[in-house]
């Protein structure tokens, strides 16, 4: 995984290859007690015990690897960063996913950039209104091996109101005629060499994104973390970037154990957001099937709430994203060692 991602079985040695000629796990493969190991900054590493490892490897885009940890189940790690975990995606998807669908009068279309692993679809497909949902991933072997491990996504690939599409989402949103109530930005991390880092520009947003949505339309992105050491990174300049864009914009954030840090997102519209706790909580009830696990209202206004050091951080902020002048979170993709 780069300079990103270690792995130290329990003798100490890095460095494990679990494929045989064929590309395939050996069942060998797994090790006892070992370890992953990311680097969040130069001087700052976030381990945890393992099972093993389900998958690795490297695709025309990325470096992957699908791990089985003792505490938080199956995880995916994309560029060296954890992307999801087993048993605390629900929060990182239900705060990505619910919030502009619910301020939304009738959302019956959306557009997913991202998303390979089918979480943010599976949230969508929750919602009564919804018929139809475009998650529109670059890299097919990060959809493969999702679709054969993640089994609690399986239903949602499966769903006739989700459409897959294999290609990058800005050449897919500009080829395509059709409106969305509601698009998505599951992308990962912008990292020097990574897929995503166009995906968050203004001009992107500007010339591609906005006119793809319909009236009411709604745009929301994950946007990194944004705890109290580390929403520089990016989060500040992603809110910034899209208050260019948009006349009504809100950052939230909530707590992810998996990521260690708090995570936050950043949604947009044109149209003045509404935002009352028993109404959202009505919605939720009259909208979606089955119970959510993190979000109610109560919670996602106090999620809107920044400490004064985040909030003061995002007022100032004046960097804007352009293809020219980005800013990356630690670590590099594939590209860069390319």
């Amino acid at each position: 995984m780069g300079e990103a991602v270690e792995f130290y079985p329990s003798n100490g040695v890095s460095g494990i290859n679990n494929h045989n000629d064929s590309g395939k796990i050996n069942d060998e493969s797994h090790i006892k007690c070992g370890w992953y190991e990311e680097v969040i900054d130069d001087n700052l590493k976030w381990s945890f015990a393992l099972n093993g490892v389900l998958h690795k490897g490297t695709s025309r885009f990325q470096d992957i690897v699908l791990l089985d940890t003792k505490h938080f189940g199956k995880a995916l790690v994309i560029d060296g960063k954890m992307q999801s975990a087993e048993v605390d995606e629900f929060i990182y998807h239900e705060c990505l996913i619910h919030p502009p669908l619910l301020c939304h009068p009738n959302p019956k279309t959306i557009f997913i950039m991202g998303g390979g692993e089918g979480s943010a679809a599976r949230e969508a497909l929750r919602h009564n209104s919804i018929e139809k949902v475009v998650m529109c991933d670059i890299d097919q072997e990060v959809v493969d091996f999702c679709r054969r491990y993640l089994t609690v996504n399986q239903e949602a690939f499966r769903n006739k109101k989700l459409n897959l599409v294999i290609n990058d989402a800005k050449a897919e949103l500009e080829r395509r005629n059709e409106k969305f109530d509601i698009i998505v930005g599951d992308l990962a991390d912008p990292v020097e060499g990574g897929p995503c880092y166009q995906l968050y520009t203004k001009s992107f947003y500007e010339r591609i994104l906005k006119p793809k949505l319909n009236v009411n339309g709604i745009f929301v992105t994950q946007a990194g973390p944004a705890g109290i050491f580390t929403h520089k990174e990016v989060f500040s300049s992603i809110y910034n970037t899209i208050k260019q864009v948009f006349k009504y914009v809100v950052a939230y954030a909530a707590h992810v154990p998996s990521f260690a840090d708090t995570w936050g997102w950043v949604m947009a519209s044109d149209q003045p957001f509404s935002i009352n706790a028993e109404e959202i909580d009505k919605k939720i009830d009259k909208r979606i099937d089955g119970e959510l696990l993190y979000l109610n209202g109560a919670s996602f206004i106090s999620s809107t709430t920044m400490n004064k050091s985040v909030s003061l951080s995002l007022l100032h902020e004046t960097h804007i994203y352009t293809e020219d002048d980005a800013r990356f979170i630690h670590g590099h993709g594939v590209a860069y060692h390319n």
